[in-house]
């Protein structure tokens, strides 16, 4: 993953950042919002200064200056790393990205690695693996687990798999997931750009990791082709009212059951359960989550790209 440079080159810039990093923690976010916006001609493709003066500005309650430094964060990083461009979509309150930048999902996991399951299990109360568990057959064949982070889903099931594969973007996360000794192979994969080989499974997971995607069309796609005859899909999202899907507080997607079931109709899916229970507590709230189980695929899709076709 590309370094995110969070130094200006600058040390003028450096030391007003520092300034104004202390006027926002003595409350005076309007006066450090400020003073980033005088800094910034001194070093204007600096594109984490740029995110901290959106931070600074929102915390400030101007959000027409927060959007407009979350848009300039976002030009000068394309990988989409700091996650400025969710930050601006969250304050426009319109679905502009589909899909959270693979960069940042990167980055964020790879920090986050050391202390996933102490915090999400241990603190938060993560139960994805456990009520896909519930969901699935006795016996599931061979096995890709999709996101498969630290391995969680992946020593759920082991004793029902007669071949688990493993795949993730975060490097940190696979060297957790390889020490439990569960998986037959573990591969970084950027889940976002899949193509469909001649490779099958008989079940295809995805615990708590669709909550990074928006837009699901392109890797339901992807699934579809991707199963054996009579193989199923299993996975979890936030769940939401209405007919699609939306980015929240939290930087996560949630999706609608309405979404959900159509898509995977229209992907050939004939077998489909929706059932819903608590996947884990965010700010001492439970998150409600759908809990999906796909079969009994009507269209098989025989060439590679036809995912894209679907989609």
């Amino acid at each position: 993953m590309r370094k995110i440079e969070m130094s200006s080159g600058d040390i003028r810039a450096d030391r007003r950042l520092s300034f104004a990093e202390g006027l926002l923690a003595a409350g005076e976010a309007a006066a450090a919002a400020d003073l980033m916006a005088e800094t910034l001609p001194l070093v204007p493709g600096w594109a984490a200064g740029w995110l901290r003066l959106g931070e600074m500005a929102e915390r400030a309650g101007r959000k027409d200056v927060a959007i407009d430094a979350y848009q300039r964060a976002s030009e000068l990083d394309p990988d989409g790393a700091l996650g400025a461009a969710l930050r601006r979509d969250l304050l426009r309150k319109v679905p502009v990205l589909e899909r959270m930048p693979s960069a940042y999902v990167e980055g964020l996991f790879d920090d986050y690695a050391h202390r996933f399951e102490a915090s999400l299990v241990g603190k938060l109360c993560y139960r994805g693996p456990e009520l896909l568990a519930q969901v699935l057959p006795a016996q599931l064949g061979r096995v890709l687990d999709l996101g498969c982070g630290t391995g969680l889903m992946g020593a759920a099931i082991r004793g029902r798999a007669t071949h688990l594969d493993g795949w993730d973007i975060s490097d940190a996360m696979l060297r957790q997931a390889r020490a439990k000794k569960v998986y037959d192979s573990l591969d970084k994969r950027d889940i976002n750009s899949l193509a469909i080989t001649d490779q099958r499974w008989d079940t295809i997971l995805a615990a708590d990791v669709l909550i990074y995607i928006g837009a699901l069309e392109r890797l339901v796609g992807w699934i579809a082709g991707s199963l054996a005859p009579g193989g199923i899909f299993a996975f979890t999202v936030e769940a939401r009212a209405g007919d699609s899907f939306a980015l929240g507080d939290a930087h996560r997607y949630a999706h609608s059951e309405s979404y959900v079931r159509n898509l995977l109709a229209q992907a050939g899916f004939t077998g489909i359960t929706i059932t819903q229970g608590t996947l884990r507590t965010d700010r001492g709230q439970p998150v409600v989550a759908l809990v999906v189980s796909a079969g009994g695929l009507a269209l098989r899709l025989g060439r590679a790209g036809e995912e894209a076709e679907l989609a």
